[in-house]
């Protein structure tokens, strides 16, 4: 779907409209931004209000639309049209700012989105963006009939079907190439779709305030209630646009072959959050950082370097860094004899490893500069580290400030999470 470069759009675009959900107008500004700062909403209506990552940990709600935000009130509704234009453009970094709880329906497609920044453009930043890709094949049921079944395989493609009791839609089936042109040609088209004997039902939960047959194909008793289709198996294209949209939380491109029965958001966030899962804690990427590069960064020498090797990295952003823990670590002889375990504070102390190095890309100088840690909180050791475990840390910046950053870590072995902590530090000179 998108380029290995990260991009953002060339100018500001602006749409305006009324949300499907809340039926309130609103007002959406996607803005350039800059490498490290990922997709990220920002409510203009709301006095301060912390900006939104639109990435997997902020899903709050999957009712209908997927919702990302921090809490009831920062927080924005049906998130998805707008996030698959971005994907199929092959945006990664921009603020979006928005003066309501919901991005304006549109036409009830994803092209109106798409079309508008394909008509500014986008402008290449440096670096490149994560690619996920599966080693092996991954199943999810998902609840209700939802499963997923994906396998290894270039590029990105998606097969699946749905089915509906009602005769005007039926089962539906269709396999898509995914590419930048063949999204444009026939995803973006096909349209949000609602059955009329729900309607009532729907409004009194707060839900398609702002539906009509302007946004929406209405299903009723006799048949679509709009006056055409605009695919005979539009009600598919459309579940897998939203499958794309959902797919752009993660941050990172998707490489595979996808087959869904009957998806649905809570299923798509739950897929991806499966993915992301798999990716990194597999240990397996490709170095990025790798062991002579880590010594160029690090003051720390042996028996004290603790990171291997990294496997994703994401400047001013998120780093996933390796270390593989052997029977020759010098502490196992007193730590216990006959019984090795790493001892905790090590596993905090290589996870603070892994975080210097992403601070390291985010300052003037790097090699004149080190990293002092000067609090731990929230810390947790979930079960031993033992002789022949594979560590795997992810790292989150949460905050950047005069040259004080907040940290959140949490480290891996076999996909089980087996230490997490919150750390702060300062960056001073050596």
């Amino acid at each position: 779907m998108i380029g290995p470069a990260h991009r953002t759009p060339a100018g500001p675009i602006t749409l305006s409209g009324i949300g499907v959900h809340t039926g309130k107008r609103s007002t959406v500004t996607i803005r350039p931004a800059e490498v490290g700062t990922g997709i990220r909403f920002v409510r203009t209506d709301l006095p301060d209000a912390e900006e939104i990552p639109a990435r997997l940990e902020y899903v709050l709600g999957t009712d209908l639309g997927t919702t990302i935000g921090h809490d009831e009130v920062n927080r924005v509704l049906t998130v998805e049209h707008l996030m698959a234009g971005l994907s199929a453009a092959g945006i990664s970094t921009a603020t979006i700012e928005i003066d309501g709880s919901e991005p304006p329906i549109l036409d009830g497609s994803f092209l109106p989105y798409l079309n508008a920044i394909l008509e500014v453009g986008t402008r290449t930043l440096e670096g490149e963006v994560p690619v996920i890709r599966v080693r092996k094949p991954l199943h999810l049921e998902a609840g209700e009939g939802t499963s997923y079944i994906v396998t290894p395989g270039s590029g990105l493609r998606v097969a699946g079907a749905i089915e509906f009791e009602h005769p005007a839609v039926g089962r539906q089936f269709g396999s898509f190439e995914l590419t930048p042109d063949t999204f444009l040609d026939d995803i973006a088209p096909a349209r949000t779709f609602g059955f009329e004997d729900q309607a009532e039902t729907l409004r009194s939960r707060g839900l398609a305030q702002g539906s009509s047959l302007e946004n929406t194909v209405v299903i009723g008793r006799d048949g679509v209630m709009n006056e055409a289709l605009r695919f005979p198996d539009e009600f598919l294209r459309h579940k897998v646009g939203d499958l794309i949209g959902d797919f752009a939380l993660l941050g990172a491109r998707f490489e595979g072959q996808i087959v869904i029965e009957r998806p649905s958001h809570a299923g798509n966030v739950a897929l991806a959050r499966k993915l992301e899962i798999e990716s990194r804690r597999s240990g397996e990427g490709d170095a990025i950082v790798d062991a002579q590069k880590i010594l160029q960064y690090l003051p720390h020498r042996y028996p004290m370097l603790l990171v291997d090797r990294v496997t994703h990295f994401e400047p001013g952003r998120r780093i996933v860094g390796v270390k593989n823990v052997t029977i020759n670590e010098p502490f196992f002889q007193g730590h216990y004899p006959g019984h090795p375990i790493m001892p905790g504070v090590l596993i905090i102390e290589a996870m603070a490893q892994v975080g210097g190095l992403l601070l390291m890309d985010t300052i003037e100088n790097p090699d004149e500069k080190v990293v002092y840690f000067m609090s731990l909180n929230n810390v947790k050791w979930r079960r031993p580290v033992t002789p022949g475990d594979q560590l795997i840390f992810e790292l989150e910046l949460l905050q950047f400030r005069r040259s004080i950053c907040k940290m959140r870590g949490e480290g891996f072995v076999d996909g089980a999470l087996v230490a997490e902590a919150e750390l702060m530090a300062r960056v001073v000179d050596r």
